[in-house]
């Protein structure tokens, strides 16, 4: 294994910059829940997976793994197979074979809080209601290592909170879901070749400005609109 003999471990160790970066989505195991939208964070990572070609299928660190490489940077990318709540195991685990500092550990996971197809990237900070992030803050003994949280709000009318995110998300919003899962999977690329604050400057857009761009596309598209039945009234 490239990773695993003592040289490379050691050379990893000594020069902090070469180092591969850890790429974890967090999620559930098992067919119950791979299209639920508690496992955005799994879905996410498979963009990359495919993307690069990096099968995640080598079973260690109590969760299933792949290693390649991202725009010239050596990435491992980790699906902990421990189920949500103890998912820290796996990354606490993975990060210390790596020899990995925390800051280029990156975190991929569902937030309720943001509008699904919307994502946040943030350099560090307090886990929130997420267990699986308070898992992985309480395995790793810190808060200082980003993550991307990926929307998968706003909590339906009349839907308990867990019933939700266990949910099979439904036809009419897999695109939009999909729209935030290719975000997540571009600020990844962005994080690890250009640096996470880069990543945060591109890929941090809020309702606001998304509302204002479709308001704009509207505008114009009904604008050519009149303009297309102006020029048929004049012929």
């Amino acid at each position: 294994m490239i990773f695993g003999n003592k040289k490379k471990t050691m050379k990893y160790e000594n020069k902090e910059t070469e180092s591969p970066w850890l790429i974890a989505g967090l999620g559930n195991p098992g067919a119950k829940y791979e299209k639920s939208w508690h496992n955005v964070g799994f879905m996410a990572l498979e963009i990359l997976s495919q993307k690069y070609k990096i099968p995640i299928n080598r079973i260690k660190f109590k969760g299933l793994f792949g290693r390649g490489s991202i725009g010239g940077s050596q990435v491992i990318l980790l699906k902990p197979t421990t189920f949500m709540n103890l998912s820290g195991e796996s990354v606490r685990e993975a990060a210390a074979f790596f020899r990995i500092p925390k800051e280029r550990i990156i975190i991929l996971y569902d937030d309720l809080d943001i509008e699904t197809g919307l994502i946040r990237i943030r350099q560090n900070g307090g886990p929130g209601t997420h267990n699986g992030m308070k898992s992985v803050v309480n395995c790793l003994s810190s808060e200082g290592f980003p993550r991307i949280r990926i929307g998968i709000g706003p909590l339906p009318e009349k839907w308990q909170l867990v019933d939700y995110v266990l949910s099979e998300i439904p036809a009419d919003r897999q695109q939009e879901c999909f729209e935030g899962l290719s975000a997540a999977a571009r600020a990844v690329e962005i994080a690890v070749e250009k640096g996470i604050d880069l990543a945060m400057n591109r890929c941090n857009i809020r309702k606001k400005k998304v509302e204002k761009d479709k308001s704009d596309k509207d505008k114009a598209d009904t604008g050519k609109i009149d303009k297309d039945k102006a020029d048929t009234g004049n012929e």
